[in-house]
């Protein structure tokens, strides 16, 4: 029975033009992990886990490509450089296809594979191979053509037996014949004359066994198997070569140079099969790495890595190995930021939805360093072996009056101390007042907070005293939980904030929200149920307390507001509220059963609030009124599982962290200044290329903004929340004005301050 799927040409095109449409956007995406390479005669093209990067060979010069360029968040299993076509295909897990022309940077993304009808888990893209101006793309189904001239689909080849759907790791072509090496069923070929190819009986065993990677050099089908041997082929019969020690996870080759790699080792052959470099691991010593891919340009090897880019050395002269990697976290899954003036910090987590640090990743616990990002220096890195055994680091505090002093929260060993970006000391049972979980050495140290006056408050999970506080004097103190809470044995802290009163607020795993202040000495719990506090759930995620003094608690089960800080003073239950609203008429609950995981508040009291899987949403203070939704689809966000928020209040720099990377949003809402005298407009001129909104920022609250056209004929007027408005350059989002300048008339809301400032658009 022949088997076939027509791939029609329903294509999903975006082109770019991305220094205009994303300018509001930042990617800080991590390209240390290479999944692909590809080569050009002038440049080395690298896949990192869902980003890209080019380096010239000639110059040097590095160049990035990621979300905010329109590439897909989703991770990249294959990459392909076309030198014929001027093209680049991009390979993603899901099936997805992404073409960048090279000439302009424009993309095109293919869906097809994504929507055809074949189980999700085996639409992998595994490899790209250009023959004759067609590009065989080897999935975990079989293989696809197409058509890098008219960028269509061609055929489908289900080569297993009987039009099974097995997975092909990739293709080859000699003397006019296709080779396919598969998963469990040897290899395969077929007369590519032969215009039936998708009728799986014209595809035969070329032979049989378990074959990991293949390729065509120097005229004849070279291959490796599970032996960990690579063969030449003389005919059908395989003739071992030499012993490679590992399994091949990758083979190439040019017109002069063979490649393998294996995780640890990599080895370039002559035309003659000769060996005539050897790479290993053992020889990285600067940071382990293990091995992905190599590729050869002119005289010189590329190999990528799974944990520091691409390695390169010398083919005829092997001199000392180099890195090339662009500037980056350590890893795009960032499980916590913290953002200051100046800086902002990463940690990489952590623990499952559970708080067991065991199933964060995989079966043991996280073993990651930290980053610091500095907007003229870059990214510092702090290995695992420097934070001093700190294993799943979950959270960031920086001391508000010293951003040289940031805390590190362990949920396992417990607090990592780091002045001037270097790790000093790790507190935990031994040498502090924090507490080891009863029966074990585990110190589960989570949300952290400073107060007004200087003291650090510690949530300790798992003890009775989960609530601790290290003073400015270097003396700890310890507060009992055991009363307030249902079960402490079970017991897992999450965030603690402190409101202008003192009181702490701190988002619990099974108990609610529970507020303490030490003037009172009491413990207050708000929970699930209409008298204990009417949230929606106990597992709390987020919380934040807005400019209004309003708590805004964000569970896995939806939204509640507690009406004010000063809740706590009172006698009655404290009760959070859902908030209402109307959609198409119909009153419903702001964000009802969504999984929140963070809240941040801007300088404008809006709510920027993340979710586990549907993205990020700007709220107006109440509420009421949604500003943004941005997703993975309609954003440069990577995914829509939303980590943690962090704002610059200085800067109006909106961070999201996700599973697959941290990107930014250029918000308007700064914190606003004290006066007037640094007002600024950006950009300015507004140039004829220009797509974007005119900023005016250095503003204080409430100020009263005017533009006039150089006449006095007023075009816009507003009144500033924060330090920010932005202007779309019409007149009251009738009509774009015309070129010219334009006076900008700013005033305090009791006119005591005001300035006057200019801005020229050129249409």
């Amino acid at each position: 029975m022949m088997k076939k799927i027509l791939f029609g040409v329903l294509l999903l095109f975006t082109q770019l033009i991305l220094s205009q449409q994303n300018q509001n956007w930042k990617g800080y995406f991590s390209y240390n992990q290479i999944k692909d390479l590809s080569e050009s005669s002038t440049k080395i093209y690298a896949a990192a886990e869902n980003a890209l990067f080019t380096k010239n060979i000639a110059s040097s010069n590095i160049q990035t490509i990621n979300t905010i360029d329109g590439l897909s968040g989703e991770t990249i299993t294959a990459l392909y450089h076309s030198d014929t076509f001027n093209k680049t295909m991009v390979g993603y897990q899901n099936g997805l296809l992404i073409i960048i022309n090279d000439a302009d940077g424009s993309m095109l993304n293919v869906v097809d594979i994504i929507n055809k009808n074949l189980p999700a888990n085996i639409k992998r893209v595994n490899h790209f191979m250009e023959h004759d101006g067609i590009v065989y793309i080897s999935c975990d189904f079989g293989i696809v053509q197409y058509k890098l001239n008219t960028l269509e689909f061609g055929d489908t080849y289900f080569i297993g037996p009987n039009g099974l759907e097995i997975k092909v790791y990739e293709t080859t072509v000699l003397n006019n014949e296709i080779y396919a090496v598969t998963l469990n069923y040897g290899i395969r070929k077929a007369d590519l004359s032969n215009a039936n190819l998708n009728d799986f009986a014209q595809w035969q065993v070329f032979h049989p066994g378990f074959w990991t990677t293949m390729t065509t050099f120097n005229n004849q089908i070279m291959a490796t198997s599970a032996d960990s041997y690579l063969y030449k082929f003389n005919g059908t019969n395989p003739v071992q070569v030499t012993g490679i020690v590992q399994n091949a996870i990758d083979i190439r080759a040019t017109a002069n140079h063979l490649i393998v790699t294996t995780p640890n080792h990599v080895y370039v052959f002559g035309t003659g099969l000769n060996q005539l470099v050897h790479i290993q691991t053992t020889q990285i010593t600067a940071v382990p790495v293990t091995f992905t891919c190599g590729a050869v340009i002119n005289d010189r090897i590329y190999i990528g890595t799974n944990e520091n880019g691409i390695v390169t050395t010398g083919i005829s002269n092997p001199g000392a190995l180099e890195f090339i990697m662009p500037d980056g976290p350590i890893r795009n899954y960032m499980f916590a930021i913290d953002a200051s003036s100046s800086n902002l910090w990463a940690c990489y987590g952590g623990y499952s939805i559970t708080y067991n640090p065991f199933t964060f990743i995989g079966f043991s616990i996280s073993q990651f360093g930290v980053s610091k990002f500095n907007s003229t220096s870059g990214w510092l890195n702090i290995p695992y072996a420097d934070v001093l055994g700190a294993q799943a680091i979950s959270k960031i505090t920086v001391n508000p009056n010293n951003e040289n002093e940031v805390y590190m929260s362990s949920y396992q060993k417990g607090l990592l101390k780091i002045e001037n970006d270097v790790p000093t000391l790790l507190y935990d049972q031994n040498n502090s007042g924090l507490e080891s979980i009863p029966n074990g050495s585990a110190v589960r140290i989570n949300g952290t907070a400073y107060d007004r006056s200087g003291n650090l408050w510690v949530t300790n999970s798992i003890i009775k005293n989960q609530l601790k506080v290290l003073r400015t004097s270097g003396q700890w103190q310890s507060y009992n939980m055991e009363n307030v809470l249902d079960n402490y044995n079970l017991a897992n802290m999450n965030k603690i904030l402190i409101d202008k009163s003192g009181t702490k607020w701190m988002a619990t795993y099974l108990d609610g929200v529970i507020a303490f202040n030490e003037s009172a000495n009491v413990f207050k719990k708000i929970t699930e149920g209409v008298d204990m506090g009417n949230l929606p759930s106990k597992d709390v995620r987020a919380i934040a307390i807005d400019n209004r003094n309003q708590v805004w608690i964000g569970t896995n089960k939806g939204l509640r507001v507690l009406p004010s800080t000063s809740s706590y003073n009172g006698d009655d239950q404290m009760e959070a509220n859902p908030i209402i609203i109307l959609e198409d008429g119909l009153a419903q609950e702001l964000l009802y059963e969504q999984f929140i995981t963070d809240i941040a508040v801007n300088g404008s009291n809006q709510k920027w609030i993340g979710t586990a899987d549907s993205g990020v949403f700007l709220f107006s203070a109440n509420g009421q009124e949604t500003i943004y939704h941005f997703t993975k689809d309609n954003s440069p966000l990577p995914s829509n599982v939303i980590t943690d928020i962090d704002i610059n209040a200085t800067t109006g720099e909106v961070f999201f962290a996700t599973d697959k990377g941290l990107v930014s949003f250029q918000g308007t809402s700064t914190k606003p200044a004290d006066d007037l005298k640094d007002v600024y407009v950006y950009p300015n001129p507004v140039r004829p290329d220009f797509v974007g909104t005119v900023k005016i920022a250095g503003l204080v609250s409430k100020a009263n903004i005017k533009i006039t056209d150089i006449e006095g004929n007023l075009v816009y007027e507003t009144t500033s929340e924060g330090g920010t408005i932005e202007w779309d350059t019409t007149a009251f989002g009738k009509y774009k004005v015309s070129s010219g300048v334009y006076m900008i008339f700013i005033a305090a809301e009791d006119a005591s301050e005001t300035a006057v400032k200019k801005v020229m658009i050129v249409r």
